[in-house]
């Protein structure tokens, strides 16, 4: 489901709206605070980072390649909410909690993400409810 949300760009000598749209969607987790599962504004998707939960049962699957993949699924189903999809990704940002994680969760990523948009992967002392990646993107709507 898209939602029209008009904002106002308050820095601008003209004070123009924005046009902006929530993205929400049933086939991805729903956001865990106070925010969206993504925007769509000025012909790009942001999407909030995604964590692997399964948004069907609420479980996260063991280890890092199932949960990369989860959590790769998710990216999706909020980029098809919004119009968009893998191959419109310009930029990543992954969320690892141990870098020794890097590669099996590379080899995961490579199978979703295969126009290797720009990327920066870090590692976090804690991610939300324990898990090991988070992936926000965004995307050319």
């Amino acid at each position: 489901m898209i939602v029209k949300f008009i904002g106002i760009d308050f820095e601008s000598a003209n004070r123009k709206e924005i046009d902006m749209k929530v993205v929400e969607t049933k086939n991805a987790p729903g956001a865990i605070g106070p925010y969206s599962q993504a925007f769509i504004t000025n012909g790009f998707v942001f999407a909030s980072g995604q964590i692997p939960v399964n948004p069907e049962t609420g479980e996260i699957p063991a280890g890092i390649e199932a949960q990369a993949a989860q959590s790769c699924k998710n990216v999706g189903a909020i980029l098809e909410a919004a119009g968009s999809g893998f191959d419109k990704v310009v930029k990543t940002t992954c969320f690892l909690a141990d870098m020794a994680d890097f590669a099996a969760f590379n080899a995961v990523y490579a199978e979703y993400f295969t126009s290797k948009p720009a990327r920066s992967c870090v590692a976090a002392k804690d991610l939300p409810k324990g898990v090991l990646c988070e992936i926000e993107t965004i995307a050319e709507a």
